[in-house]
């Protein structure tokens, strides 16, 4: 696949116990069809060549031959498939049998890795037949091959070598310690496990959290492939219950009781960033066995859901968990704040727009929560040349349902007056005409936070700081920052959580309002019918996009032309594809330009992964170039021709 995604698959064949030629052709039958779907990697169960649950006749050395013979055969299929296959099998070394999997790529077995962990309770009993893996790994000649046989075995791409696979079997993924830790730490992105879990009830559910626990724990992916329909029941039952997970998020899973293939493309790359950041995964490889391959990843396109949102939550019910969770850190972080400082009043200009309207949600919980009267609070509406009644009546009626004190002082004539003193025309609407009226309202929030011996609430989210949209010492500045870490896409459900939730119907129909409204500064006077003239996203373009944007770049590290790749999968169909690289391109521009803003922010509480703190999550040179993005950008342009 492109951008370091890998396809992958988990296959359960259709297998009669003990039959290894019969179960050879259908595993072959599976990576055929796999391999149309421009598949990868492919994970087959446990012992899949013989099936898992033919007992004693592991001793039979018949039936050990036969699986080496179906293990060639698939062997040879693949001599010209660019398709890594995993594949279960005995196989006898030495006098001892062991549960392995077979590692197969073009026709070549990469390794052959034994379980190390062999279950022997209740309906298990495998150290009858098998031996655990040996504690280190050997060259052995297997099939006419020198093989790596132990379980310290990375496999990896010369040509990609952030996709790196390990190898551990069923009941290993179950122990205390699975070999999978290790794996990872020696740098294998990717988990293969072939398994034979039985099914009893509620296995499935504790079986799907230890697959996502894991692939979480080792900051990777992991293919997990389990028996099913086919093997003896003599007391058993199987349900190839198959499960591909990326750092502890389910990508696919299979129906139970149904065989069959599932797939999923794995990010590598992501794996790879994520491990990067984490200054606790410390990689030493220095016992494992490397067996460098010729693997080449794929031109096809991936089939993903890439989420259009990364910052709010698809579930209901989760979302609304997040909501609360994200408006007590916020609440708890301001109470602080007061505390410690023991003042009893604070400063916050309200606008009647999103970001102003959670601010003061937030700052009236903090006063709840701290047993403080919220007449405290000290609720500033600053009407001037872009005011809207429907602004300035929603400003208005908020502050008096959630309590507050609210002030109001007509920056107008201030304005007009400063116009004056520095000579700029007032009917010249430019940058100076804006920021002019940002900055008054600044002012006089500062000098209202010395009269009332309190601080002023910043009322700036995280997607405003992003792209610089705010003034330089204007609503730029505070001395606490409330949403200073919440992007606008969630900034709308926070609020939305607050009117869902409160039991005062005038609060929740203005809060209703406010989010119909669109988002503005209101720097601009009001269009012949009185409504908004100055659209924000008309002019820095669509908060959604940029929010994906900022997502993908600073929480994952990916580049400009792999974020373009995704946008154009999360939004097909609603933004075209010139649309996205134009505000792609803007977003870069912006985001390396105003770092400056960024580099003196306030403090403000963090509630997300995502934050531009500059004592923080992000820390960069104001005077960054964004040229080497921009070169990537200009290979869009040129390839797309816009």
């Amino acid at each position: 696949m492109k951008f370091g995604f890998i396809r992958t698959a988990a296959a359960t064949p259709n297998i009669r116990v003990a039959d290894c030629r019969y179960n050879a052709d259908n595993i072959i039958e599976c990576i055929s069809e796999a391999y149309g779907n421009e598949t990868e990697l492919i994970v087959f169960p446990e012992l899949a060549v013989t099936g898992y649950t033919c007992g004693d006749l592991f001793l039979q050395r018949r039936l050990i031959a036969s699986a080496l013979e179906g293990i060639e055969k698939i062997k040879k299929y693949l001599k010209d498939k660019n398709i890594i296959t995993v594949v279960g099998f005995p196989f006898e070394y030495l006098g001892n049998i062991y549960n392995c999997a077979a590692v197969l790529f073009k026709g070549m077995t990469l390794a052959v890795v034994p379980k190390s962990y062999l279950p022997n309770y209740n309906e298990f009993y495998e150290m009858r037949w098998f031996k655990e893996a040996l504690k280190d790994t050997i060259l052995i000649d297997f099939l006419g091959e020198e093989v790596p046989f132990g379980t310290d075995v990375i496999i990896r791409s010369e040509s990609m070598p952030e996709f790196t696979l390990g190898v551990e079997i069923c009941e290993d993924l179950w122990s205390v310690i699975p070999p999978s830790l290790n794996h990872a730490l020696a740098g294998a992105v990717i988990i293969a496990n072939p398994s034979a879990g039985n099914e009893i009830t509620g296995k499935d559910t504790y079986r799907k959290s230890l697959v996502e626990s894991q692939s979480a724990r080792i900051i990777g992916g992991y293919v997990y492939a389990c028996a099913g329909e086919g093997e003896s029941t003599t007391d058993v039952v199987y349900s190839g219950h198959n499960i591909i997970c990326e750092n502890g998020i389910t990508l696919n899973e299979a129906k139970r009781f149904n065989n069959g293939i599932i797939y999923a493309d794995i990010d590598v790359y992501r794996m790879c960033g994520e491990r990067q950041r984490n200054t606790s995964f410390r990689t030493n490889d220095a016992d494992y066995t490397v067996v460098e391959i010729d693997f080449i990843p794929g031109e096809g396109e991936i089939d993903r859901f890439i989420d259009p949102a990364p910052f709010v939550p698809k579930d209901l019910l989760k979302r609304a968990k997040r909501c609360d969770e994200i408006i007590n850190i916020q609440a708890y972080g301001l109470k602080k704040r007061i505390e410690h400082i023991g003042c009893k009043n604070v400063v916050i200009g309200i606008s009647g727009g999103l970001d102003s309207t959670q601010a003061l949600i937030v700052t009236a919980r903090a006063f709840e929560l701290a047993g403080m009267d919220k007449r405290g609070i000290i609720a500033v509406t600053m009407p001037c040349f872009g005011t809207t009644d429907r602004t300035y009546n929603n400003a208005v009626s908020l502050v008096k349902e959630l309590g507050a004190t609210l002030k109001e002082i007509n920056i107008k004539k201030a304005v007009t007056q400063h116009f004056e003193d520095i000579g700029h025309n007032a009917d010249i609407h430019d940058l100076t005409y804006e920021n002019s009226q940002a900055r008054e309202r600044t002012m006089v929030l500062m000098n209202m936070a010395s009269k009332y011996k309190g601080f002023v609430v910043g009322t700036g989210d995280l997607s405003e700081l992003a792209l610089g949209w705010a003034t330089y010492n204007g609503d730029h500045m505070s001395m606490y920052g409330v949403n200073c870490s919440i992007p606008k896409t969630l900034i709308k459900y926070l609020i939305q959580y607050v009117s869902d939730t409160t039991e005062d119907k005038q609060l929740r129909a203005v809060l209703n309002d406010i989010l119909d409204t669109p988002v503005s500064p209101e720097l601009l006077p009001p269009d012949e019918n009185g409504e908004i003239a100055q659209i924000t996203e008309d002019v820095v373009g669509p908060y959604e996009l940029h929010d994906f944007f900022l997502y993908n770049m600073m929480r994952l590290g990916f580049e400009p032309d792999k974020i373009f790749y995704m946008a154009k999968s999360a939004f097909k169909g609603k933004y075209d594809d010139s649309v996205i690289y134009k505000w792609l391109r803007n977003f870069y521009w912006r985001f390396f330009s105003q770092q400056f803003k960024r580099s003196c922010l306030p403090d403000g509480p963090k509630v997300g992964s995502v934050s531009l703190s500059p004592r923080g999550d992000w820390r960069m040179p104001s005077d960054a170039s964004v040229n080497t993005w921009m070169e990537v950008l200009d290979k869009i342009k040129e390839e797309y021709k816009f």
